[in-house]
């Protein structure tokens, strides 16, 4: 009721009573059709009404109809709303196909005629409203087939008398009844008879705003728990007592007079309240009208002595008395105990104090003042307020010297004021308001919503009352250093929409007894960790600024059952799914707006995403099973590389990718000593010792011995004395033209063999291999190597090779494809190529045997190898004595 902000019209003021009693109108008889008890499931727009409620509403509202359009209704239809309208008549061929119709509302249309049959097929109606047309008698024959009525609004029409017939007498199941029209004049005695026997809710009666006569008797038949009066008794204020005569002994919950005097204020000095000490009634309400100070005195004078509980003056015109005198007696009205006082809308603040004294306040237990908008509070208003419990003075405009004069002495005032709402006001300092309720004693609810409080420059040095347990502190401008200054007694606090971006964990560490907490709409970016609030029960977070949240911030609040945290801009993480369903499954904390107001903003691909629909993957969001999975693929694939080493002997060409390494800086180290190599040999070969005896006995004579011989280099022969065994071997193929690689199956078992083929290929890699040239001995199936030699098996498959034929007369080709590959035997350098070596004074020279080499790479040989190493000793005596060994000494 409090929010309305200007007059109306009598269908408002009637619709303020139906909201207070739940009922009808009283005054005006404005009754409103409920909502469908049902939410709209279908509807179509196709004709001129909106067709919902799966085909049993109608919403026809303000569509300019000037006739009912029953012809695209289903027959279905049980609720019919054609109110805002220009229908001029309802006819008889109107509404009989809509036998299951309920409620129809005829409202504010221009009907002026209702023929005698239009309902009479629609006995199920239970609400009808024709308020505000323009009929000039009341339709009693079209009434009277609803048996079944039970809310009747026919007031605000052209009716010029207020007679009921004894139809209406049959309406025995009607609650809600609201009747007459600005042209009634006044009330007759046998007006109401019919309603003798019924008993209703709620009866409003409207006359002319000039009422020429009342006669007594004439509301004696009615009963009702709620009654309203529409009607001026200006000219005729004399009536007022007659009407409570009528009333008397009789038990109502409601009583409203509206525009009691609407012209005029009353200027008498009879009594014309008086007939109210014989009425018991729960609620008193003069809506509208005109009080000075002699009309209100007469009017509380006799509510003192009145069992009425509570006392309502809203939109009164107030104006002081010209004659009243004030001299400095004490007030008349000491005793006005009332539950519930209510000033609402007052034209003149002076309302307050209309004798110039606030006594009339004293035995009040809740007092609301609202909109009167009043300048200042006398600091004796503090003092006369002793019985006051719950003072409301919200929506004042209120400003920070208006309620709080530090002039004041507020020590003992209102000394039972429990709850002090003080909210949409224009209150900037939290320090003065503090000051101001701290003498308070009881108060335990403070209510400052809807200010302009929680700057950090007006939020230091509070003292609040210590038994301050509600705080209510909504729609404000708090600062996160506000929050100190807030009392930590509480244990319920409201702090929603209050423009907060971060929390002060230090007050709520303060704030022990904190059961609920409301944080919604606030700008609040993240939620701190380990939050600690012991006692909290509930909280509410939704509507902020955060997208992380995790069970860590409210292990430290073991009592919290309700938590509402949607509608935030939520990064779905591994985390949040884990907050989430941590939270379902225990059911320790109940999500009170869960799932719907849950969703996801980060990352983009997931936004608008419902969050009860993210899933995460187990493996991402699951660190156990992550390091597990870690942990075996870490292992698989050592052992993949494992056994790939195995295949492939990786570990033989990592051994002789680091002898390369070796003798190229060794090379690299004599070099800069001064020592040059040059290109000296045509070809370097490479063969194994079971060979040996061919490569001696065929292939060297056939290469050397010519005119024009090849210089090739053997590592029996050629290999220098003192040097490593791998520098000479890397040292005399980088000298050679070519590298001719003797193939046997003794070949692919020799280990040196196996190291001269790889660094051969080092030597030939980008080139295609054009210097290598292979000579098969004796047939070697490719498929059959080592994987080492995949090079090899490549060459094999790829490259051209030169086999060795076993018939004689083949062997002359051979050699001539031999000697073609090789090229012409020139030689570009002479490079002396000595073997020395002393013993006991005499310098012999010899073939590198092949047991040195084994021992400078493989220490642990086994006997095949000692017998390779014997078959090459015998062969280097054989060479000794069949060729000339040059003497060089040391």
């Amino acid at each position: 009721l409090h929010s309305l902000k200007q007059e109306t019209s009598s269908v408002v003021s009637i619709t303020m009573i139906w909201k207070l009693i739940h009922f009808s109108a009283l005054l005006l008889g404005v009754v409103t059709s409920p909502a469908p008890s049902s939410s709209p499931t279908t509807h179509t727009e196709e004709g001129p009404c909106r067709i919902y409620n799966s085909g049993r509403s109608a919403d026809c509202v303000g569509r300019q109809l000037s006739s009912v359009p029953w012809r695209h209704f289903p027959s279905t239809l049980e609720d019919i709303d054609l109110s805002y309208n220009k229908i001029q008549a309802v006819h008889a061929d109107d509404f009989p196909r809509f036998p299951q119709l309920r409620t129809l509302q005829l409202q504010y249309n221009n009907i002026s005629h209702i023929d005698n049959d239009a309902f009479k097929n629609n006995t199920r109606l239970e609400h009808l409203d024709i308020f505000n047309n323009s009929l000039q008698e009341i339709p009693a024959a079209a009434l009277t087939p609803l048996l079944n009525l039970k809310m009747l609004s026919m007031s605000n029409n052209l009716y010029k008398h207020a007679t009921l017939v004894d139809s209406f007498s049959t309406f025995v199941k009607l609650q809600v009844l609201s009747m007459g029209g600005p042209l009634v004049m006044g009330l007759k005695k046998g007006d109401f008879e019919p309603l003798r026997n019924i008993k209703l809710q709620s009866f409003a009666i409207k006359c002319s705003s000039n009422l020429s006569y009342y006669e007594p008797g004439s509301l004696e038949v009615i009963q009702t728990r709620n009654l309203g009066f529409d009607m001026a008794i200006d000219q005729q204020p004399y009536a007022l007592h007659h009407m409570l005569r009528d009333l008397t002994n009789k038990t109502f919950s409601v009583i409203q007079f509206r525009n009691l005097f609407e012209f005029m204020y009353y200027m008498g000095t009879e009594d014309i309240f008086q007939g109210l000490k014989d009425i018991t009634v729960f609620q008193l309400i003069f809506h509208r009208g005109k009080f000075n100070e002699n009309l209100l005195r007469m009017a509380l004078m006799n509510l003192q002595v009145t069992p009425i509980n509570r006392l309502r003056l809203q939109y009164i015109d107030f104006a002081r008395s010209p004659t009243f005198v004030d001299d400095g007696a004490e007030s008349s009205i000491k005793n006005l105990a009332l539950d519930k006082l209510d000033l609402w809308y007052i034209s003149n603040p002076d309302i307050l104090r209309f004798d110039w004294r606030f006594t009339w306040f004293n035995k009040i237990k809740e007092l609301s003042i609202q909109y009167v908008y009043f300048n200042s509070v006398p600091c004796d208003a503090w003092v006369e307020m002793e019985g006051v419990e719950l003072l409301d003075v919200s929506n004042n405009r209120l400003k920070n010297e208006v309620i709080f004069s530090q002039h004041c002495d507020y020590k003992g005032s209102v000394p039972n004021l429990h709850t002090f709402n003080i909210s949409t006001n224009d209150l900037t300092s939290l320090k003065d308001l503090s000051l101001l309720t701290k003498e308070f004693q009881q108060l335990q609810v403070l209510d400052f919503s809807s200010n302009q409080l929680g700057s950090a420059k007006t939020s230091q040095d509070c003292v609040w009352q210590q038994n301050i347990t509600r705080l209510i502190a909504h729609h404000n401008q708090f600062q996160s250093e506000a929050l100190n200054c807030l009392p930590t007694t509480v244990h319920y606090l409201d702090l929603s929409y209050c423009n907060l971006d971060q929390l002060d964990m230090a007050y709520f560490k303060k704030a022990t007894n904190l059961r609920e907490l409301l944080l919604s709409g606030n700008k609040i970016k993240f939620i701190p960790t380990k939050w600690g609030s012991p006692s909290l029960q509930s909280l509410a977070l939704d509507g902020n600024s955060f997208g992380l949240i995790s069970m860590a911030t409210f292990q430290d609040m073991p009592q919290l059952s309700q938590l509402r945290a949607g509608n935030n801009p939520y990064h779905c993480t591994c985390e949040l799914h884990a907050f989430i369903q941590d939270t379902i499954s225990k059911g320790k904390v109940n999500l009170t707006d869960w799932p719907s107001d849950y969703r996801c903003y980060h990352p983009e691909a997931f936004l608008n995403t419902v969050i009860s629909k993210y899933f995460p993957g187990q493996v991402a969001c699951d660190i156990r099973l992550v390091i597990v999975i870690s942990v075996a693929t870490t292992a698989a694939v050592i052992l993949i590389l494992m056994l790939i080493c195995y295949i492939f002997d990786l570990p033989w060409y990592t051994k002789a990718t680091y002898q390369i390494i070796r003798a190229k800086y060794r090379a690299h180290k004599e070099k800069a000593a001064g020592e040059v190599q040059e290109f000296a040999y045509h070809a370097f070969i490479s063969y194994s010792h079971f060979d040996a005896d061919w490569v001696r006995d065929q292939l060297l004579p056939c290469l050397e011995n010519n005119r024009n011989p090849y210089r090739l280099c053997i590592h029996e022969r050629d290999f220098m004395p003192g040097r490593w065994i791998i520098d000479n071997i890397i040292e005399n193929i980088e000298s050679s033209r070519k590298v001719i690689f003797v193939l046997s199956r003794q070949f692919v078992n020799s280990e040196w063999c196996n190291y001269e083929l790889y660094f051969a290929q080092q030597r030939a890699m980008g080139k295609t291999f054009s210097d290598v040239i292979l000579v098969v001995k004796e047939p070697i199936d490719p498929r059959s190597l080592p994987s080492k030699y995949c090079k090899l098996k490549k060459m094999l498959s790829t490259k051209t090779y030169l086999e060795w034929p076993q018939q004689v007369n083949q062997q002359a080709f051979f050699w001539a494809q031999l000697k073609s590959v090789l090229g012409k035997p020139t030689i570009t350098a002479e490079r002396m190529h000595s073997r020395t070596s002393s013993v006991s004074g005499l310098s012999v020279t010899g073939p590198p045997k092949e047991n040195e080499i084994l021992e400078v790479l493989t220490p642990n040989v086994d006997e095949e190898a000692e017998h390779k190493h014997d078959n090459i000793r015998r062969n280097n005596d054989e060479l000794l004595n069949q060729r000339q060994i040059p003497m060089v000494a040391f």
